[in-house]
């Protein structure tokens, strides 16, 4: 072991107690917490070559959606090979538990399973590895283990990093790292990127230039299933005719700003609704509370996702807010909405997936922190399709503006969706290079 692989194991030793009280937040009953130390069973080792699993890893619910696409090209391509997928959240493993489920009697496609991502102490990266046997890693985003890749090296299995992106905030603290970085770089087969930018940056660090290339973002292969369609115009018949806006992936400090926005909105159109959806399930309860309260202040109601059924007789006239809180049903939520806000940009998160409104069509709205999506962010706005609000003021008036005038709403949709269209191709990019480390 490399001195600064040692150094960086020792760290995550140390720091082993704070480690394990997040992973046991992070758990769902189906799943044994010894996954987390590579404890799983083990990969027959009789099992022919071609029949070894395809791996890949996705860390939570955002990457798990943007891999959907993905995912079903695999298990087409590669229908003899099981496709395990791992992820380190309880919200990643439950959209995995969706992407996975192959109808009962269906002969046609090997089986697929889910675990959690171990620790990254060597021996548990070790042990996972050699139970899994893969004949292919495939790493979403800037999910760079460095023991776990070792241990992929060390066992001579290709390791692909798909969908790379690494900010110049990210690529600032790697370099402070660098020795460990250039370890960990020099041993991943292919990397495609999904901008220049973000390729010199993982080549800076020390990827090999010829292993990487730029393919663009999977996150415009984003399909969006006629179910969610029709989920959506469920809801909006529900909702009778109401103008409907919808504030998503909201974080702490953003939910009382949408509620104020809210209150200006609802002044103006007193028949206006709020779908508000936190981004985390830890924060359905306090949001619904908060949610609640402002709602009962006014003389309004708020309503449960959860609590709400398809023959739910709502009070048209007082149901001011609705709380999205059931797992799944974003993009639902999302086809329901006239206008769509998106969280994590009102407070210094980076922002979180324009994507998936854009495809359904909807008007953009979003706070300034848009790191994490920036160069969406810029092609959205220069298109009309995306406005960019400081505050809840200016979020109102946004949102007053789009629901008043529908030929300016079905133009910023327009140029959403086809903004989606034309950057598709980022796919095909990425299967060739898979191809290339694993021939069908």
């Amino acid at each position: 072991m490399s001195l600064a692989r040692g150094l960086y194991s020792s760290a995550l030793t140390l720091l082993s107690p704070l480690i394990w009280q997040r992973v046991w937040r992070e758990h769902d009953d189906r799943h044994s917490r010894l996954e987390r130390l590579g404890i799983l069973p083990a990969t027959p080792a009789a099992a022919p070559d071609r029949e070894r699993p395809i791996w890949l890893h996705a860390a939570s619910l955002g990457e798990m959606v943007m891999m959907a696409s993905a995912i079903e090209a695999l298990r087409r391509r590669y229908p003899l090979r099981p496709l395990i997928v791992t992820t380190m959240t309880a919200t990643g493993a439950a959209q995995a538990a969706r992407l996975l489920h192959t109808p009962e009697g269906s002969s046609e496609l090997a089986p697929a399973r889910h675990h959690y991502l171990p620790l990254d102490f060597p021996c548990s990266a070790r042990r996972f590895v050699s139970r899994l046997r893969p004949a292919l890693v495939v790493l979403v985003e800037t999910e760079l283990w460095p023991n776990l890749i070792a241990s992929c090296a060390r066992q001579r299995i290709p390791v692909s990093v798909v969908n790379a992106r690494l900010s110049p905030r990210a690529f600032t603290r790697y370099r402070k790292v660098g020795a460990l970085m250039r370890e960990t770089l020099s041993q991943v087969s292919a990397l495609t990127a999904k901008a220049p930018e973000d390729l010199e940056r993982f080549i800076a660090l020390g990827l090999p230039a010829a292993r990487g290339k730029t393919v663009g973002s999977l996150k415009f292969e984003l399909e969006i299933s006629p179910q969610a369609v029709a989920a959506g115009k469920g809801l909006r018949e529900q909702f009778q005719g109401r103008r409907v806006w919808i504030a998503a992936s909201t974080h702490e400090g953003e939910d009382a700003l949408m509620l104020d926005a809210h209150a200006a909105v609802r002044a103006r159109h007193p028949d206006a609704l709020l779908l508000l959806v936190p981004r985390h399930p830890q924060r359905f309860e306090t949001v619904a509370a908060q949610s609640a309260s402002w709602c009962e202040s006014r003389g309004e109601t708020c309503l449960r996702r959860s609590h709400m059924h398809a023959e739910s007789r709502l009070e048209q006239s007082r149901l001011s807010v609705l709380v999205g809180d059931s797992l799944g049903e974003l993009l639902a939520l999302y086809a329901a909405s006239d206008v769509a806000f998106v969280g994590g940009s009102l407070v210094p998160i980076g922002g979180h997936n324009l994507l998936e409104p854009a495809a359904l069509g909807l008007p953009l709205l979003s706070g300034p922190s848009l790191e994490n999506f920036s160069e969406i962010a810029e092609v959205m706005t220069a298109e009309g399709a995306l406005q960019v609000v400081d505050d809840a003021e200016a979020l109102a008036e946004a949102v007053i503006t789009l629901l008043e005038d529908e030929s300016q709403r079905q133009r910023a949709g327009q140029a959403a969706r086809e903004r989606v269209a034309r950057n598709r191709g980022a796919l095909a990019g990425t299967l060739q290079q898979l191809e290339d480390l694993l021939p069908s």
